[in-house]
């Protein structure tokens, strides 16, 4: 994690920008600009053609891929470059997020509203799930940097009780909260908790890692089939699991 250069790659992206609000003027929105600086501050390896498809870092020795969510649209990439180059793919995850809603007409901003969610590795499993056939290639590594953020959101309309709903229209990066990096398969055991006893259910995981059981079931689910857990029986009706020793 290098605070320095994620400060210098948001001063760079916040320049370029010239609305008076200062975010959002750009095509593409402004965590993945500020991550695109961040991972390579020379910005000639930005968006080169590869393989017929548009590499968002290509360095000339291996490739990465910034994304917002929707891992359904990495599939086809990952397929032409894996056999061919290094990939990390990078996730940014908002760690703590203020929501903030802004007029469209009159561009008046409202107060801001922290969320209560709080934002970790965990939170990338239901992306990672859809691209899960690809894990365990030695050529794919993942960077999840945990962001502070104010997101703003266009203001839609009033639902019942005055409360707002409105469009995701960007997210303003804050702070660099942590890093974490997951460069081979094995890797991605560090998301069990290590006070966590084996054998342990999906409930004892989810209550051990502080997220719902929901998220913890397809945590499981992925580390199951990257076989870096195993499920060596029951208690009742819920799997046992257990970490295979590499």
């Amino acid at each position: 994690m290098n605070q320095e250069a994620f400060e210098q790659a948001k001063i760079k992206v916040l320049l370029k920008q010239h609305d008076p609000h200062g975010f959002g003027t750009l095509q593409e929105k402004t965590v993945h600009a500020v991550m695109k600086l961040y991972y390579e501050p020379d910005i000639d390896y930005h968006e080169v053609p590869i393989e017929g498809y548009i590499a968002d870092i290509y360095t000339g020795s291996r490739i990465i891929e910034i994304q917002n969510g929707n891992f359904n649209r990495l599939r086809n990439k990952l397929q032409a470059f894996l056999p061919l180059y290094p990939v990390m793919v990078v996730l940014p995850i908002p760690h703590y997020k203020w929501v903030i809603y802004m007029d469209e007409e009159s561009g008046e901003l409202s107060g801001k509203r922290k969320s209560p969610i709080t934002g970790s590795i965990y939170s990338a499993f239901p992306e990672l799930y859809k691209i899960k056939s690809f894990l365990t290639h030695p050529n794919l590594s993942f960077a999840f940097p945990l962001i502070d953020m104010d997101e703003y959101r266009l203001l839609l309309s009033r639902g019942k009780g005055k409360r707002r709903k409105g469009s995701r229209y960007d997210r303003m990066p804050l702070a660099l909260y942590d890093e974490i990096l997951l460069e081979r398969p094995e890797d991605f055991i560090q998301v069990i908790p290590y006070e966590l006893e084996e054998p342990f259910t999906v409930k004892e995981f989810a209550k051990a890692a502080h997220i719902r059981r929901d998220l913890a079931q397809v945590t499981l689910h992925i580390l199951y089939s990257m076989k870096l857990v195993k499920r060596p029986g029951k208690r009742g009706r819920e799997y046992l699991y257990e970490v295979v020793i590499q």
